[in-house]
């Protein structure tokens, strides 16, 4: 249990930590603070895609495949049936593993050599490498987290052709599109046409795919495999920096109560805080009362996970606290950090243990410490935190 036994959030988004569980803004769009709401609408067959730039993405040609985070229906269901075998708990615990630990090693030999680092550049580097394997994107030229880190910069700007300042945005995002195609779908899908691989590119390939449609799904999964699992290691670590008493728990837990602690925390913390669906017939969902809210064909429905994850009815008392033992009212899931429905997650198994493996490897070290606290900023397109700053020291030898 946290200290105080009432609030252990480290992120502060502004939001009331009560109010109505649905209800329909000035704007038209539907607010969804319940679990159980969240998770009717998350499920519905009468739901899709909202949000994420998907307007952007429904006014490319008709012949150009969707990257799969913007597709519904059948064609979404089969996709993702063909693509499971990637991510289950076995392949995980097979197939990567090993690489987590690797690079986790190779990482945490930077922050020995140095005596000091930014954890953020050292978990991005762990979420690349990870990504990568998963996807296929192994034969990238020197500079991919560079190319990244440019593609997914801490502040945006709004891309234009009246001012110099849209100008610049549209070069930029041009530019970055172009690298990453150049320096690493290329090269990753030449390879794979001369051999196929056990990767999502060969999968893609053999389903007819273009180069330009495996840079969408390759951008899709950096942005949901590599940058918010970077936000989740760093706010695991601060969490456990801390609190002692949390750490000291970790440190002696076996594997399954450790990863209790990280989904706890993730619970608490989602790194996504906005999942939107526009709803395409009505559809009825839950209110705590028992009674239904019928949302009307053609709306938009906002679902606040870091709400919805706190819902008593779900999650039972305290639910601001951190308890990884807690009981679930509803025991599917601890919250929906990684989303519900046809939509939900593939990487979570991979993004819970590739933190964990890193993580029990960074507290193994001696005389580990946070020497300064990180800095929180926000991403105002999915409501998600930006941890940057966060100094970690050990001993140098």
């Amino acid at each position: 249990m946290s200290t105080d036994g009432t609030n252990a959030r480290k992120i502060d988004r502004g939001d009331p930590e009560t109010g109505c569980p649905v209800s329909r803004g000035s704007d038209g769009v539907w607010t969804i603070r319940s679990y159980a709401a969240a998770r009717t609408a998350l499920r519905s067959t009468d739901t899709v895609q909202a949000g994420l730039g998907v307007e952007t993405v429904e006014k490319m040609p008709g012949k150009i495949r969707r990257p799969v985070l913007y597709r519904d229906g059948p064609e979404h269901r089969e996709h993702r049936r063909q693509t499971a075998k990637y991510f289950t708990p076995r392949r995980v615990d097979e197939s990567y593993r090993e690489i987590m630990e690797r690079v986790s090693d190779a990482q945490l030999d930077k922050l020995r050599g140095a005596g000091q680092a930014q954890l953020s550049e050292l978990s991005f580097s762990l979420a690349v490498d990870v990504a990568c394997a998963v996807i296929g994107l192994t034969e990238s030229r020197p500079g991919l987290q560079q190319r990244l880190e440019r593609f997914f910069p801490e502040e945006f700007g709004e891309p234009g052709f009246t001012s110099l300042h849209g100008l610049y945005w549209v070069w930029r995002q041009a530019t970055s599109w172009s690298g990453i195609y150049f320096g690493d779908v290329r090269p990753a899908v030449r390879a794979r046409r001369k051999q196929r691989r056990d990767d999502l590119i060969s999968h893609l390939l053999d389903e007819g795919c273009s180069p330009t449609e495996i840079l969408g799904e390759c951008i899709t999964f950096a942005a949901a495999g590599m940058v918010t699992t970077r936000e989740f290691v760093n706010l695991a670590a601060w969490h456990l920096f801390t609190d002692e008493a949390l750490l000291d728990r970790y440190r002696a837990a076996e594997e399954p109560g450790r990863l209790a602690i990280l989904h706890e925390l993730l619970r608490l913390e989602p790194v996504v805080d906005h999942l939107k669906r526009r709803t395409t017939a009505p559809v009825e969902l839950p209110t705590d009362d028992e009674d239904m809210v019928t949302v009307p064909a053609g709306e938009v429905i906002d679902i606040q996970v870091s709400a919805t994850n706190t819902d008593p009815q779900a999650v039972g008392d305290q639910p601001l606290a951190v308890c990884p033992t807690r009981s679930l009212n509803d025991a599917s899931a601890p919250g929906l950090s990684f989303g519900d429905g046809a939509h939900k997650c593939p990487g979570a198994n991979i993004a819970i243990l590739e933190t964990d493996v890193f993580l029990t490897k960074l507290f193994a070290l001696p005389g580990v410490e946070m020497s300064e606290p990180p800095r929180v900023s926000f991403n105002d397109a999915i409501g998600g935190y930006e941890l940057r700053g966060m100094v970690v020291r050990v001993p140098k030898p």
